[in-house]
């Protein structure tokens, strides 16, 4: 391992373990779960622009596929926004209840304050954004993704208690463990949502890039407003349905630029490997021409015997 990766590792620790999670969850204790979740969809727009930036994604303003990666980026957090800040009239359905007054969202802190918590909550998505596009730097010189899973998750558990240990100093009740949901919460959120997660997507951003990984995010909202309505029988509204109906519209056009993209290269490399032999054939031929005419002029500078009758 050289130092310009090890470098990398320890960058891709302190963007998502440290500053992401971190931040993210600050940003929630200071505002509202529905207002950190709308925050939180600026992420494949974000990770867009730095692709962007970067030179890893490319884009042709003139093409029709770009404008689809662009335009689909920009419809999916749409989507998001609509499914987390619209609710509209409710659709009953046949496994769901028709009050859940008793299970209205409420922010349980008295310390409010919108305006912390969204700089708190940007910030931590622009370090998740940041951590995807450089693992799609890091892979190409390191592709072995399940060594640097382990890597950027030993690595940040330990800047995180370093960090841990610095902000809450004499206050020893943090590191308290029962046998609970919290510790359910803590196994989950380090084997699911970090190691196999950062897995994955190295592994599908190898092929399709850190736009694609992030572009299905919005995604979840959809998933856990499904899994919501028959789990925890929670009324299906208006704006979920036109907000998740917003995001596969957004996904499938990404999803169709990506493509085009992927067709692209593999076009280029077709080509690329016809050309070494289309070369290699006409030297062959050259020198099987150069061997022919050497081969006469040799005949020709060798003595001739002559027969017959002129014969000496």
């Amino acid at each position: 391992m050289t130092l310009s990766v090890f470098f990398k590792i320890l960058l891709l620790s302190l963007f998502d373990p440290v500053i992401g999670q971190n931040m993210f969850y600050a940003g929630m204790k200071y505002s509202s779960a529905t207002f950190s979740a709308a925050l939180c969809n600026l992420l494949p727009a974000l990770t867009f622009v730095l692709a962007w930036i970067l030179r890893i994604e490319k884009v042709n303003l003139k093409s029709v596929r770009s404008h689809a990666k662009i335009t689909g980026t920009l419809v999916t957090v749409g989507g998001a926004m609509i499914m987390t800040l619209i609710s509209g009239p409710i659709i009953g359905l046949p496994w769901t209840h028709k009050s859940h007054e008793s299970h209205a969202s409420t922010n349980p802190n008295d310390k409010e304050d919108p305006v912390k918590g969204a700089i708190m909550i940007s910030i931590g998505c622009l370090g998740y954004a940041s951590f995807y596009t450089l693992q799609a730097i890091t892979l190409k010189s390191y592709p072995a993704g399940l060594s640097l899973t382990a890597m950027v998750c030993t690595l940040g558990a330990f800047l995180g208690t370093v960090l841990t240990f610095m902000v809450e100093r004499g206050n020893t009740s943090v590191w308290a463990l029962g046998f609970d949901a919290k510790l359910l919460a803590y196994v989950y959120g380090g084997v699911i949502s970090s190691g196999i997660t950062y897995y994955l997507s190295g592994v599908i951003m190898k092929e399709k890039g850190p736009v694609f990984v992030t572009a299905f995010n919005p995604l979840s909202m959809v998933i856990v407003a499904i899994l919501s309505s028959f789990i925890f029988a929670e009324q299906m509204t208006v704006g979920k349905i036109a907000g998740a109906s917003v995001i596969v519209i957004g996904l499938y056009l990404v999803i169709w630029g990506k493509s085009k993209d992927h067709k692209e290269i593999e076009l280029i490399q077709q080509k690329a490997s016809t050309i070494p032999t289309t070369v290699d054939s006409k030297v062959d031929r050259v020198d099987i021409g150069s061997e022919t005419k050497a081969s006469k002029a040799d005949h020709v500078d060798e003595p001739q015997t002559i027969t017959g009758p002129n014969a000496v």
